[in-house]
């Protein structure tokens, strides 16, 4: 009896291990994170994301902590750059180090490290990336820009036209950052002109780290007659700084000294008509990315100038940017200029101190 009894123990234990046998293979093989690698090479660019997972598609860009990535299934994604744990780049990519220079090659990041295969491979501390670009060096891949339009007509008892735009373009390499800014508003109604403001802002940025920049040139044209400026040009140099760099809040600024040059539209009989001053300038720029498709936005730029050229002026640039499809976005932006102390008019008058608006428009970018 007992023999029977080791004999059916045994029996039962030799069937167990050989279904342990044959259902652990297929266990372990029904587990994809643990033995999913993309192949290579390969048409596409992969990442993994903090959850294991895969994707394919195209690496846009990082900067700011931000990557772009254009996924083959869920088109354009943006990740904190600490949430991607693996890259692996199709094709040649720019890596930007904070220390300076470029690094050109195939990409391959696994966690904290980072491998860079070019005409040779580097191996870089995944802390030292600034940015990375995709594509070898072409001049395209260095520029972004925005432009925006808003109008409103009206026509009957009363014809009206009111536009408002503003073009943006930015070239930004891993040293050097170029910008032109272009902000104007027209306002007809019958055959007066109600509004006729622009004002274009140019910079070029050149950092000596990643957070500290000298800007060898700075300039403003700005164009109001309803404040009494026909043409005002500022030119200068000065020197700033990256408060916040992170994926979601960008904030800097800036500060410098400048030459004004201004020539009034309407001046009493016998007044100058034009006035020339030394300027101290400062400027402040803030972006947050409030969600996905949200976007806040604030710069403001004071100007310091004798007391014919109007002692002190501003520039106050605020709103918000609505994502709506692709590239497409809609724009609520209050803008908010001052002139402390505006010039005479022939007439007598003065010209108000403060300028407002608010504009409404449609943006794309690229």
């Amino acid at each position: 009896m007992i023999g029977n009894r080791s004999r059916l123990q045994g029996g039962v234990g030799t069937i167990l291990a050989l279904l342990a046998l044959s259902v652990g293979p297929v266990v372990a093989a029904e587990d994809p994170t643990a033995a999913f690698e993309p192949p290579l090479p390969d048409e596409f660019d992969w990442i993994q994301i903090v959850s294991d997972e895969w994707l394919k598609g195209e690496i846009i860009a990082m900067y700011d902590d931000s990557l772009e990535f254009d996924s083959d299934e869920l088109d354009e994604l943006t990740f904190d750059f600490d949430d991607v744990k693996k890259i692996r780049s199709s094709g040649t990519m720019q890596v930007g180090l904070v220390e300076g220079g470029v690094a050109v090659g195939q990409l391959f990041v696994d966690g904290d490290e980072v491998r860079v295969v070019g005409d040779r491979e580097q191996k870089i501390e995944r802390s030292q990336v600034l940015s990375i670009t995709s594509g070898a060096p072409r001049e395209r891949n260095y520029w972004s820009g925005k432009v925006s339009a808003g109008a409103n007509f009206r026509q009957g008892n009363t014809d009206q036209v009111e536009t408002n735009g503003h073009v943006g373009f930015m070239r930004r390499t891993v040293k050097n950052r170029m910008s032109l800014d272009y902000l104007a508003n027209f306002s007809r109604t019958e055959d007066t002109t109600l509004s006729d403001n622009q004002r274009a802002i140019v910079g070029w940025d050149r950092f000596v780290s990643d957070r500290f920049f000298l800007s060898p040139v700075l300039g403003e044209y700005f164009r109001d007659p309803f404040q009494n400026v026909a043409h005002r040009y500022t030119i200068g140099a000065g020197a700033g700084y990256q408060i916040v760099d992170t994926s979601k809040i960008d904030w800097q600024v800036s500060a410098g000294l400048a030459y004004q040059s201004t020539r009034f539209d309407d001046v009493l009989e016998g007044e100058p008509t034009s006035a020339s001053t030394p300027s101290l300038v400062a400027t402040t720029i803030y972006d947050h990315e409030l969600s996905g498709s949200i976007d806040f936005n604030l710069a403001y730029r004071f100007f310091i100038v004798n007391e014919e050229s109007g002692r002190y002026t501003h520039h106050f640039v605020t709103g918000f940017e609505f994502d709506l499809i692709g590239s497409l976005d809609f724009d609520v932006t209050f803008v908010w200029d001052r002139i402390e102390k505006p010039r005479q008019s022939s007439d007598g008058t003065f010209p108000e101190k403060d300028d407002i608006r608010l504009n409404l428009a449609l943006g794309f970018d690229f």
